[in-house]
């Protein structure tokens, strides 16, 4: 009860903050589109497996996004469900053969696919605009033709409601059968082989979820921005999400946002105050919490919560 209370205040407050604080309006998208994604990883972490190329799916929900609004000028909400299945097709063929691996082979095949992407988008550059990537026009949402003020705050009202659905669905999926049985990889999984599980197949419909979770988090940024680039897909952006994961906690789907958001505004911050020098501080931040808070913002939120509610 008091962590839906916690969500329904956090929800309100990005909300309030998007209307009192225009401004504020492209830095909240971008840490909710951050956030849809690391869910996505936060999803294979259930299973012990750490993904170092999962922005690939981010970047091809993008460029999905992108090349359909400008060939067929779709309205956004097509163009987000669209992109998000590109996203679990694309996850759907790789995890085929990509969920046979455990480990650093897992992390660094998804790495290598992501740099085969993030090439492949940098050199044909006739078709993908190159590292200058594709703009497009903003598109109507809900079939409505909306000016710039007003599309952001429509965006923001959808991308917030999206977080609150993929958080209750990952959930939901962790406490299902197939969820356990996700859980059950990384603890044992020759046990839940014995019991006729095949370890593949739940960690392949694991892969696809966070397939879509990050295409679905992709074409929220391409949106915001109007604009996608090959680094979306770098290795760089796979190794933010991954850091997110850890900032905000894997326990639960609500530190994948948690996380997104700490990270965005402090990024914000320290590139403003600390020009040129902003990664220093997310390092010893990362340092910190995995000494003092390795369950992330979110496992000493929980702790909050479970000591209050025993008191």
């Amino acid at each position: 009860m008091r962590l839906r209370l916690l969500v329904g205040v956090l929800a309100l407050a990005v909300l309030a903050l998007g209307l009192v604080f225009p401004w504020l309006k492209t830095p909240l998208l971008l840490a909710l589109a951050n956030g849809l994604a690391v869910a996505g990883v936060i999803v294979l972490i259930r299973a012990g497996q750490v993904s170092f190329g999962n922005a690939m799916f981010a970047c091809l929900a993008g460029y999905g996004a992108a090349f359909m609004a400008r060939a067929w000028q779709l309205d956004a909400l097509l163009l987000i469900g669209l992109s998000a299945v590109l996203a679990a097709l694309a996850g759907a063929v790789i995890g085929l053969f990509i969920v046979r691996y455990r480990g650093i082979f897992f992390g660094m095949l998804n790495l290598a696919l992501s740099m085969v992407l993030f090439s492949v988008l940098g050199k044909f550059g006739a078709v993908t605009g190159g590292t200058d990537g594709l703009r497009f026009d903003r598109p109507t949402l809900g079939f409505v033709h909306l000016e710039r003020e007003g599309f952001e705050t429509a965006l923001l009202v959808l991308a917030l409601l999206m977080a609150i659905m993929a958080g209750w669905l990952v959930q939901r999926y962790f406490a299902s059968v197939s969820g356990q049985a996700l859980a059950a990889i990384k603890t044992n999984e020759t046990r839940l082989e014995y019991l006729g599980i095949s370890a593949r197949r739940v960690f392949w419909g694991g892969y696809v979820l966070a397939a879509t979770l990050c295409g679905l988090g992709g074409s929220l940024f391409a949106l915001a921005q109007g604009l996608v680039t090959p680094e979306m897909g770098y290795w760089v952006r796979s190794g933010e999400l991954v850091f997110i994961a850890i900032l905000g906690g894997s326990g639960h789907a609500l530190g994948a946002f948690i996380g997104a958001f700490v990270f965005e505004f402090m990024k914000l911050y320290a590139a403003a105050l600390l020009t040129g020098a902003w990664q220093l501080v997310m390092g010893l931040v990362l340092l910190a919490m995995v000494f003092l808070a390795p369950h992330g913002v979110f496992g000493m939120i929980e702790r909050r919560l479970r000591s209050g509610r025993s008191a």
